[in-house]
This record gives C-alpha cells, structure tokens and sequence, in this order.
C-alpha cells in the first residue's frame, strides 16, 4: 500500500499523525520541509508515490503553498491536504484554486484528521477507477441495463443500411447514438450531416434539404447543394422529424422510396445514395393520428426504431456521467478537474432531469465555473437541483388569500408543497397554484424553471413563463376578491379591459 506522506517542521504534529495513521494500518513517511518532499519525488519509484500528502502551510525553508504547486505540476492527481493555523485559514482557503484537496485547521481532533484522509484516499481510488472506465468508453458512456441495451443494437446495427428511428426525450443523446451508428457503419468514410428540421423555417427547410439552383427564388444567386447531396455516400440525420412540414414530408418519402430528388427549380433528377436516420421526442403514432404526419413516411421511417432512456430511468450512469462532465469542462476552461461529494452526487441521482443528459452536462459546466471549492458540496449545486421543483413560482401574498372559505396566510405559503390546481373553483375561474418556495427567494424558484425550459430544447421559454406568471398573478387575485373581476384588476393595478382580455387570451374562463 502506497504511504502518507506527512510535512510539517513540528515534530510534535508528525509524531502524533504517525501513531493514528500505523493504528489504521496505514503506512506513512514524514518530512520536515517541501524541499525533502521534492527530493523524495525525484528518487521515489512510480509504484511508492503517495496515494496522500498532507503539508503544513508555514514552514522554515518553504511555504506548504508553493509546495503544493510545485507536486501538482508533477502529480496532478494526488489529493493534497494543507494544515494551518486558524489565523492562516484565508491562505488555506485561497489553496483550492491550487488544487488543494481540503484544509485542516490546527489545533484539529485527530478521528476527524483520519477521517478526513481516508477520504481523500477514496476519492483518489474513485477517480483512477474513473479514469480506467473512461479510457474503456470513449464514445459513450453508460452501464444502465437500458443503456446497454441501446449499444447491443448499435453492434447489430453495424453491417446494415438500414433505415433507424431514434425516439427519446430531448437531451437523451439522440444525436450522439446517430453519429455511432455512422461510425460503425459500412458508411463510415463518408459524411455524417446532420439537420434540425425543427429549427429551419419552413420557407428554407426545402431548400436546405434539398438544395437550389440558381434564380429559383428572390436571392437564389448561386447553385447550392443540399444536405443530401452533402451526405452522398454517407449518413444523414433528421433531427425532430415529427416537426417536418406536410409538403415536405412528401418530398422525402418520395426520396426514401425511388431514391431521387430534385433541387427547388431544378428538373433533373439526382440520385441519392443516403442512409437517413430520424430522430423525435413526439408520439409519432399520435401525430399519424393528428394528421400531422403521413403514416406512409411514418412506416418508411420505422424500419428499426431505437428508444433512448430518459436520464431517471439510469441514475446508476450519473456519477460515471458526472465525473466525465466535469472532466470536460475543466479541459476546455483550462483548470483542474472538480470533484463532487456523495452527499452532492446522491441530490444530483435523486433529481429527475427534465432536459436529461444535456441537462446534467450543463450543471456541470455550471459548477466547474461556479462552485467556489474543488470539491462540490450539496450547496454548491444550482436552484432547480437544490430546490427539486420545476414548477413556476409567484411572489409571497402579504395578506390572506381566501379560497373555498379557507384562508391562506404568508407564512402557510412559506411551508405549504405544491398543489395542483383542483376542480374547485371560484366563479369558474380555476384555484390558483401555490408553490413550495422558502421565503421570498421566489426569484431562485423562477430561475429554477427557466433553466429547465431552456436546457430541455424549448424555443417559447418566454411566452410559457410569462403566461405562467400573469395566469397565476390573476388567479390569485381572482381568488382574493372571491371572483369579482374588476376589484381584482384594481388590485393588481392594470384596467378591467386589460383583465377581461388576459383571462380571455389565457384561457382562464375555461
């Protein structure tokens, strides 16, 4: 077992963290100086390098500081833990962004030094076994029984051109799953391309798809290729398919069938040699239902379907998922890869991730920017994980809110869980919903929701909140002053007119 290395200049300290460490069986080495320590670095075999090092942070001869990134240049990966004085602790807390692992404050209890470095053993145990499994997945990461089963028919997938569906939430990875199928495919040496129908107008979607010839509209100045002739000889993928407009959904069963298309004011035929693989989120089924979506294409499109999982359905995949985020984003800022404590990861696997692993990638990103210390406690995770809600919030009511002859004080609100609008009504004008957000942090509530919205691919964020927000303004109201709409609108400071058409427009007289 690799040793714990121990540097301080009092040999009290040393001879005291010596005796505890060899009672848990733990072997230790101990140092005077940071310049014993880096003269034992450049003579110590790779298999006796310390698995700990903890260092005083004032020291004749060397500051614990510069020792401390002087070994992180040589070991980035070993957890370094700083002892000081309580009057140093400022120093000790400016360590972290020197990849310090965690301070310990003299004078300390020792079950709580030795606690301490046992976790910092852990969560470099952790972090090698991270660091194995990640060297073994480089494409994707994902242990759930639902996961691999996706990466089972990736593999069966790999000889055939078969046409794919890809169905799943948004933020579930449906792109990454398409681009593996390219990959491991006969079609490999060609080009992947990918479109979003979802995210083209309509006016330029046929275009886009299929391309134009010169003058075939206003600003058609030049030919230019579409995305099927882009991906001849290779993979195309069709990104929210279920949003494809009628017409157009026409055009590519055409394609899909006999092969050909024809650029928008061209009249010669191309041949296309494509595998197309679609994706949604929708109910394709239900929309065939709708109307909205040609069950011809539909059948044309379904040759192979494969449903991707939401996130909740493989919790077991977060903290692999985790840790390669963190990772990442440390790569591309530059600094020293974060880690998270198991109180952190157990609210992070407890959360339901509406915008899935997009979602979560995101946090991470966000802690890797926003989390003050290497390690990342529960606090430090942002609102909507912290509180568990994606519900929209409104501000405390300073006084009673009457419904049904029950009244409603600020501090019931502060306390009360959410409840979903119920069949009791006030002169037809739904109960309003009342949220379970503390005090008057309704703002970090707001927030919360937003980011769900916008993680989970929403392009209507702002008509949906503020709907939310003047639906449930007016409810409240309404419900304050027992119906009566002109009193409710003198409450709230707008006109009747104004009052009358909001519930109009907002559906409240449903």
């Amino acid at each position: 077992m690799k040793s714990i290395w121990i540097v301080d200049d009092d040999q009290s300290i040393r001879f005291v963290l010596e005796k505890a460490l060899i009672r848990e069986n733990l072997p230790t080495r101990s140092f005077t100086n940071p310049r014993e320590v880096l003269q034992a670095l450049d003579n110590t075999a790779e298999s006796e390098m310390p698995q700990v090092l903890v260092s005083d942070i004032r020291m004749p001869g060397g500051s614990g500081l510069d020792l401390l990134g002087k070994v992180k240049e040589r070991l980035p990966g070993l957890p370094v833990i700083i002892m000081t004085a309580y009057s140093d602790l400022d120093s000790a807390v400016s360590a972290f962004q020197g990849g310090a692992f965690e301070y310990l404050p003299k004078p300390f209890d020792l079950p709580k030094a030795i606690e301490l470095i046992r976790r910092a053993m852990d969560e470099r145990q952790r972090e090698l076994v991270g660091e194995t499994s990640a060297q073994e997945t480089p494409e994707m990461l994902g242990q759930a029984p639902a996961m691999q089963d996706v990466f089972r028919a990736i593999g069966r997938l790999s000889q055939s051109n078969v046409t794919v569906m890809i169905t799943g939430e948004s933020g579930t990875g449906k792109e990454l799953v398409a681009r593996a199928l390219h990959k491991h495919s006969l079609r490999a040496s060609g080009t992947f391309v990918a479109i979003n129908t979802a995210a083209i107008p309509k006016d330029l979607l046929e275009s886009e798809l299929f391309g134009h010839e010169r003058g075939a509209f206003t600003g058609a100045q030049t030919m230019r290729r579409g995305r099927f002739e882009q991906a001849e000889g290779g993979t195309l993928f069709l990104d929210e398919i279920g949003d494809m407009p009628l017409d157009l959904q026409t055009r590519l069963l055409r394609v899909l069938s006999d092969g050909n298309f024809y650029r928008v004011g061209g009249h010669s035929a191309i041949k296309s040699n494509v595998r197309v693989i679609a994706a949604t989120h929708q109910d394709l089924e239900q929309r065939v239902k709708d109307g909205v979506f040609r069950e011809d294409l539909f059948h044309r499109l379904n040759v192979i379907r494969l449903r991707l999982p939401a996130l909740r359905e493989r919790r077991e995949d977060i903290p692999v998922l985790t840790k390669h985020f963190l990772t990442q984003s440390a790569l591309q800022l530059g600094v020293e890869a974060k880690r998270i404590s198991d109180t952190a990861m157990a609210m992070l696997q407890d959360f339901q991730f509406p915008g899935n692993v997009r979602q979560l990638e995101n946090i991470c990103h966000w802690l890797t920017v926003m989390a003050p210390a290497q390690l990342i406690e529960s606090k430090d995770l942002p609102p909507e994980v912290t509180m568990g809600s994606s519900a929209i919030v409104m501000p405390m009511i300073a006084e009673p809110i009457h419904t049904n002859g029950h009244a409603i004080t600020q501090e019931t609100l502060s306390a009360t869980h959410i409840q979903t609008p119920h069949s009791d009504d006030i002169n037809g004008i739904p109960a309003p919903v009342f949220l379970n957000v503390p005090g008057e942090d309704w703002q970090a509530g707001l927030e919360a929701q937003a980011m769900n919205l916008l993680v989970s691919g929403r392009t209507d964020v702002w008509d949906v909140l503020t709907a939310k927000f003047e639906s449930t303004l007016i409810q409240t109201a309404l419900a304050n002053t027992r119906g009566r709409r002109i009193e409710a609108a003198q409450k709230l400071g707008i006109g009747r007119n104004t009052i009358t058409r909001k519930i109009q427009e907002l559906g409240l007289d449903d």
